[in-house]
């Protein structure tokens, strides 16, 4: 702990409050959503395709509107997105807790969805500008603090349940709207480099940040670390769910505790040993690389012994984890170097949703090949495909890198529109 405060103190203020910040978005976002989908369908009683579709709302209404958000931050600058993002789920989760009826609630999941799309690429571009040459320790700080309010939202989320699932929804609710209080008084206002004059030019902007080769390569590149790490809401709770029956809900909960510990614990550590012994490309193929030999235990365990299976689990969770905390700055960091330093949230944006996009078909297919492993007791095929995920990840990143298309080179800069 006091290595992680002496590190955020060293950031300027408003960076530390992004920090802190985040760790609040966390706490109120994860108190809430992982026991959404039993309140809807338990406490509503609403059909499972209907709990489908509101869920399925708020990560459209998120991943789909990544690129809008990063394009309003640049636009006009990034304290009005953060803050409109946190007033926008202030009223989402409030509405969640206190509405019953599926179109009312499918506005609340949207309204709870855009507002991450909206604040996410401003305090990721705010942050990097205000860390300037310090954006590798910035992210790594800030992550620290990411991760460790998803370890805590469950748990106090857990603990207001016992009253009421309204409460958890209020609970969160005024989270945000001290938030937005706050920043509103404390927040300086911040705007990054543009890429023309002229305000209104949106396509002008997506066109630029389409241009830019690197980018848009890196961005491909990189979609398989997301696969990878959504793997602890799928494929790693389905084997625990077969290795262990009913205990498997038990197991899958303690997978989340250590996954997030080891980035709490462990990230300011892992960042600081990978820059003094790798460039920045190859801490991200070793990550990489390190996310794919995660999946390899459990394609080498017998899936029908329980303990072996949750020995393996750890195991994974454990290298997933640790090859993300590794790769997580230093990815945050090439992004903002592929952009010339212009238009960086618009940048962010496009990234986050093409990562998200993966995710969603990247899922499909791992769900399908897994139904398939399990009709013909092979879930190794599972594994391996996973792996092999990783390491295609890894050797796509090392060849850009070995091509030249990760530094930031003048005449790669955006061209202007």
């Amino acid at each position: 702990m006091k290595t992680l405060w002496r590190q955020t103190r060293s950031f300027p203020p408003a960076a530390r409050l992004l920090m802190a910040n985040q760790f609040a978005i966390n706490l109120a976002f994860y108190m809430l959503m992982p026991y959404l989908a039993a309140h809807l369908a338990g406490g509503l009683g609403l059909a499972a395709w209907a709990v489908g579709l509101v869920l399925g709302v708020r990560n459209f209404s998120q991943q789909g509107m990544f690129l809008i958000g990063g394009t309003v931050a640049d636009r006009f600058g990034y304290k009005a997105p953060i803050m409109a993002g946190c007033l926008l789920r202030t009223v989402g989760f409030g509405l969640l807790g206190w509405v019953d009826n599926l179109p009312a609630l499918i506005v609340a999941s949207a309204a709870t969805g855009f507002a991450g799309a909206l604040f996410n690429p401003a305090v990721r571009a705010y942050l990097a500008a205000e860390a300037g040459e310090r954006r590798v320790d910035a992210f790594a700080t800030f992550n620290v603090y990411y991760q460790a309010g998803m370890l805590l939202g469950p748990l106090v989320g857990l603990a207001l349940l016992a009253a009421d699932f309204r409460l958890v929804c209020t609970v969160a609710a005024a989270i945000f709207a001290i938030l937005t209080v706050l920043q509103g008084r404390v927040l300086p206002a911040r705007r990054g480099e543009t890429s023309d004059s002229a305000s209104d030019k949106v396509l002008a902007q997506w066109r630029t940040v389409a241009a830019n080769r690197p980018f848009l390569l890196f961005a491909t590149a990189m979609i398989g670390s997301y696969v990878l790490t959504f793997q602890v809401y799928l494929a790693l709770p389905l084997a625990a769910t077969k290795a262990l029956g009913s205990k498997g809900t038990w197991a899958t909960s303690g997978l989340f505790v250590v996954s997030a510990a080891v980035a709490v614990v462990g990230q300011l550590r892992l960042t600081g040993w990978a820059r003094q012994r790798w460039s920045p490309a190859q801490a991200l193929v070793r990550g990489l690389a390190a996310m794919g030999l995660a999946f390899l235990p459990l394609a080498l365990t017998p899936p029908d012994i329980p303990v072996a299976v949750v020995t393996a689990l750890v195991v994974a969770v454990t290298l997933l984890a640790a090859g993300s905390a590794i790769v997580y700055p230093f990815e945050m960091d090439t992004v903002v170097t592929l952009s010339g330093n212009r238009l960086v949230a618009t940048h962010y944006g496009l990234y986050n949703t093409v990562s998200g996009l993966g995710i969603t078909f990247g899922n499909l297919a791992i769900g399908a090949l897994w139904d398939f492993a399990e009709r013909h007791d092979a879930l190794w095929l599972s594994w391996w495909a996973l792996a092999a995920t990783g390491f295609a990840c890894a050797a796509s990143v090392a060849e850009l890198a070995r091509s030249g298309r990760l530094a930031a080179r003048e005449e790669e800069r955006l061209v202007p529109v």
